[in-house]
């Protein structure tokens, strides 16, 4: 019973291609938060980017867990494919989460430590991007994919301490200001999740790297 149920499986799913997919949608949507926080494009059109970029990422992540459950071979681990898809997910979300606090609250002028924040957030979009490719040959490619993924990590890190610097700096700014410090302070913890979540993307590879390399 369980043989004939086998062959009716795909044997296999091009996995890789699907988190590249994904990869390319974490690339243009910091694209567009980058631009949108640093001023220099219409906020409507940065904000309804980032908008279709985590649609199209929600029908990634609708296709691996699809290919999960119906295909009999995997490249690794079902629960390791589901985590990683799972993190870029949840990076994406997080700057829609974003967008939609900035369009909410109407900010239309930004700290210059959101600034390097969105700065951050790009270059860890861009580095997960060039990891992503590198897992279809994890064991000629695991000491460079390492390197990548602690530069990610450092990212988040440095996004911390300007997280840090800016919320202190708008503190005594805005002390007579409560409700702007407050508006501020929500988009600094938005940009922090972004940077955090770039950093679950990171763990989740390595934890991929070390299984199979």
């Amino acid at each position: 019973m369980f043989n004939w149920f086998q062959r009716l499986l795909p044997k296999t799913s091009d996995f890789y291609a699907m988190f590249e997919a994904h990869a390319a949608t974490l690339v243009a949507a910091a694209n567009a938060m980058n631009r949108l926080v640093d001023g220099r494009a219409p906020a409507e059109d940065q904000i309804e980017e980032i908008d279709r970029r985590e649609h199209e990422a929600d029908e990634v992540i609708r296709q691996v867990l699809r290919s999960v459950r119906q295909t009999f071979l995997t490249p690794f681990d079902r629960g390791a494919i589901t985590s990683l898809i799972g993190a870029m997910d949840d990076a994406i979300d997080e700057m829609q989460s974003t967008a939609r606090a900035i369009d909410l609250y109407e900010i239309e002028a930004f700290e210059f430590e959101m600034k390097q924040m969105a700065g951050m957030i790009l270059e860890q979009a861009n580095l997960t991007a060039q990891a992503i490719p590198m897992l279809r040959n994890i064991s000629d490619n695991g000491a460079r994919i390492h390197s990548i993924t602690e530069k990610v990590v450092r990212l988040e890190g440095n996004a911390d301490d300007a997280h840090a610097r800016g919320l202190k700096r708008a503190f005594q700014r805005l002390s007579d200001e409560p409700m702007k410090f407050m508006i501020a302070r929500e988009m600094y913890k938005h940009l922090e999740r972004i940077t955090d979540a770039f950093e679950d993307v990171a763990n989740e590879i390595d934890g991929i790297v070390v299984d199979h390399a």
